[in-house]
This record gives structure tokens, sequence and C-alpha cells, in this order.
């Protein structure tokens, strides 16, 4: 892998390099450079002298690049999502769902001469105006995860350089390969040289953006652990920061749901993905006489679901990231069950014909879980779904509101008074009532809340805008008297 710096593709100067394993096979397909501080160094100092000249570009000239590459990401998208697959381990199908939200991000970064306009007031006082203006802050760093390699990026990069931002871009080691081909189209469009930056690497390269002094900014999704030493780390150093963390999402299932297309929802939300994405519900609470229907069909969903390489046809779940998420994901079921709770479906060390190296847990039901244990509490970021009980709604939303985290909640039912309670007093970021992934879409902010999101401004939207713009209000008074000097 190299890395893209002011314009040209250029080897890294590290001396250790990590491997790029495919999830499926267990094969290594690449090696990724452990890049330094002084490659962070360069890129950070491209982008800063590449930005007066790019903030200078107007605005409707620098979304004209976004409409070329909306186009090119359309024509390279079968690559592209096939890229993610192999390297990431999620079906082909999902894939091009990923790269579809992507493509979405750059289609709303399109409306940014109107989404960055200020507001302004005649004579708030005799003969004088006030006017805000949003300009850009300069350098901008985006720190993106594993498990959505080709959309999480685009959550930020479009909004940071329709605004007339630079950035720098460093994606997760363990799948470099989707932002390579992603930074050869951006190449392509003959962007002013420095304006988009790429960095490989791991943790030297993520503090050295933290406290590099010419970054003004950092968007960072990842785990809660890692939001949270971003977020302190840049924000000591004085920068703007947005840190999406961690999840445990509880989804409540009143006895009045329709159990079929309900077991169906939640088994493609808790399992798709192989459970590795920040909105999978992994947190089952049933209420009521909902706890056996819900507890039987959920658990022939489990049974039922094809695991396999996600290029395979057919396949509706692929493999973990690597063998250590495995033995983790493993470990913490095997620690359910010594607190306690029942593998109703056991997915753990399955035969995948042909694919013996893969790193596969299958679905798995976890029931009688107490509440108490660490599990309950604990992101498992794998296909494991604990079903819970609860009496009634009010003892299904304290349970829900009783967690650290708080980026999803979902709840099934046909009950418009419980929709509306539960979307009033669930204490998270992103609510689905008879949804069971609530993603959503560009044009809203991607929120989150407690654990789950550290900062003020989410990606995507108007609040990515508000992001990568600062306000600045301007008072004016043109006295006629002036005038006639000149």
């Amino acid at each position: 892998m190299q890395n893209y710096i002011n314009g040209e593709w250029r080897d890294s100067t590290a001396v250790e390099s990590v491997a790029v394993i495919d999830p499926a096979r267990g094969e290594e397909i690449a090696r990724t450079p452990l890049s330094p501080a002084e490659d962070v160094d360069r890129a950070a100092q491209a982008a800063s002298a590449a930005f007066p000249g790019w903030r200078r570009v107007p605005v409707t000239e620098r979304v004209q690049y976004l409409f070329r590459l909306k186009a090119l990401l359309e024509e390279q998208f079968e690559e592209i999502a096939r890229t993610i697959t192999i390297e990431c381990g999620k079906t082909l199908v999902e894939s091009r769902g990923e790269m579809r939200r992507a493509i979405e991000n750059v289609e709303v970064a399109c409306g940014t001469p109107i989404l960055i306009q200020g507001y302004n007031s005649e004579d708030i006082a005799a003969g004088i105006d006030e006017i805000m203006i949003r300009q850009p802050l300069g350098v901008c760093a985006i720190i993106s995860p594993f498990n959505f390699p080709g959309m999480i990026p685009f959550w930020f990069l479009p909004y940071a350089i329709a605004c007339g931002n630079t950035v720098v871009l460093k994606p997760s080691e363990r799948v470099p390969l989707t932002m390579q081909k992603v930074v050869r189209l951006l190449d392509g469009l003959k962007l002013p040289p420095g304006v988009v930056n790429l960095v490989n690497g791991g943790r030297e390269v993520v503090n050295a953006i933290l406290d590099h002094p010419v970054i003004r900014a950092v968007s960072f999704v990842g785990s809660s652990a890692t939001a949270r030493h971003v977020y302190a780390r840049g924000s000591a150093a004085g920068k703007r920061v947005q840190c999406q963390g961690g999840a445990k999402n509880p989804v409540i299932v009143m006895p009045d749901a329709d159990m079929n297309s309900t077991s169906d929802i939640v088994a493609d939300s808790a399992f798709g993905c192989a459970g590795q994405r920040c909105l999978a519900s992994s947190f089952a609470i049933a209420v009521g006489e909902a706890s056996a229907s819900f507890g039987e069909a959920i658990r022939h969903r489990a049974e039922t679901r094809v695991t396999g390489s996600g290029l395979d046809d057919g396949v509706q779940m692929g493999p973990l990231i690597s063998q250590e998420s495995r033995a983790r994901v493993e470990g913490l079921v095997a620690a359910a069950i010594r607190d306690g709770a029942r593998a109703v479906v056991d997915g753990r060390n399955p035969d995948i014909p042909g694919y013996a190296r893969g790193h596969f847990v299958k679905p798995t039901v976890l029931e009688d879980l107490p509440l108490q244990s660490e599990v309950a509490r604990t992101e498992i970021f794998g296909p494991v779904l604990s079903v819970h009980r609860a009496s009634d709604i009010d003892e299904a939303i304290a349970i829900v509101n009783s967690g650290a985290y708080g980026n999803q909640a979902c709840l099934f039912t046909s009950s418009g008074a419980s929709a509306r309670k539960f979307r009033y007093e669930a204490e998270v970021g992103n609510v689905g009532i008879n949804v069971g992934v609530a993603a959503p879409m560009a044009f809203f902010p991607f929120s989150g809340a407690r654990e789950s999101f550290f900062g003020d401004l989410h990606g995507q939207g108007r609040d990515a805008i508000e992001f990568f713009t600062q306000e600045k209000v301007v008072v004016e008074r043109w006295p006629k008297t002036w005038s006639r000097k000149f």
C-alpha cells in the first residue's frame, strides 16, 4: 500500500508493516505500512499549503469535482464493492449497500452551495447591518474503521472538501484496499495537489494526527475506548473533534408486533455484516407474551442463516474481520454461559466447507443472560444476540436507558401510543420504529449519545457542513458622510 501525498503516490517511509488478511480464506492479500509521524507531517504540510488556494475556489466550482466523483463511483461500483467484500468479509449485497450510502453522501454534499449559506439582518441598529458567513477550517483529518471501509470516510470527506477544507485520510490498517481504489478515483479528478491526502498506518499515525499543529479538525469512528482517547487528546490540542464510538443496541419486541416480519428484521440487524456494525441489534427485550413467540422465531432465523464467503451466491453472512475477533467473540459467549446464559443457538467453531482457515462464527442466540453480567453490557461486535424479558414497556425502556451506550434502540409494535412513548423516552441518538437498523439517510446526521458519541456535531448532512466550517459574524456601517470623502 502506498501513501498519497500532495497529488502523488509515494512509498511510506515505514520500517514495519502488517498483513491484510482475506477473512474468509485466512490468507494474506496485501501489507499495510505502519507509517511514522514524519509521513503524517508531510501530508499535513501538503494539505496546509493547498488550503489557501482551495478555499478561494468558489463553492460552485468545488462541488463540480464531486459531481464527477459520483459518476466515477457509479462506474467502479461493482469493483469497489467486491474489494470491500474481499478485505472486510461482508457479503457482496452488504458491500453494495455500503457503497450506495457512500454515494448518497456525495450527492448531498453536491448541495453545499445552499447548505453553506449564512444569514443576515438589516438595520440591527440605525444604518448597521449584521451578517453571518461560514468559512472553512483548514486541514481536517479522517480516521476510519475497518467495518465500513467504503462508506464511513464519505460521512466526512465530500463535505470537508466542498466546504473548502483540505484533508488527511487514515483508513484502517486492516482494510486499506478500498480507499486505495477510491483515492485513485480522486486522483483522476485532478484536484489541486494536497487537497486530499492518504496516510496508511496504525496508532502512531493516529496520535501524530491528534498532535499535529496544522490539523484543525478530526473525524473518527471506532470503539468507545479509542473514541474517548481521540476526543480527549485532540481536544486538548485545541482541535474540533467528532468521535462516533461503540454500541450495545437494544431492540424491544412488544406482544402486538408481527412476529414473522419482526424476527426477519431483527435477524438481519443482529447478524448482518456478522454483527460488526455500530447499529447491529445485540440485545433483544421481549415484553410479556412476546417472549415465547419471538424466542422461537429468532432461534429459527439464526439456525437457518447461510454463513460463508461473502463472494458466494446465496450466502447471508460472512466472517469476522480477524482470528483475534473470532477468539474474542467466542470468549464472550463462553463468559456469558459461565454467568448463567443458555446458548440456544451456538455458532462457535463452525464447519464452513472450503473455508477452514476463515474467521467464522455462526449466528448465536443467548437466553437467560443476567442483566448484571459484564457480557450484557459489553459490545460484542459479532453475530450474537441475547434475548431478555420485561413485563411491560416501562420496564423495557428502563433497561434500554440503564446501559452505558446510546447509539440506537428499536421498537417493534403496532401501537402508535407505544411508539410515541418509546421515541420520547429512549435515551439514544438513533431510534427505529419497526426498523432494525435505523441508519440515517445522508441528509440526516448519524446521531449517537452517551458513550456512543463524543462531540457536538455528527457526520453527514447539515451537521457535517457545520462541523467543517467556522462561523464569522460581520457588523457593518457605511455612513453617507464617509462616501462623500471619496
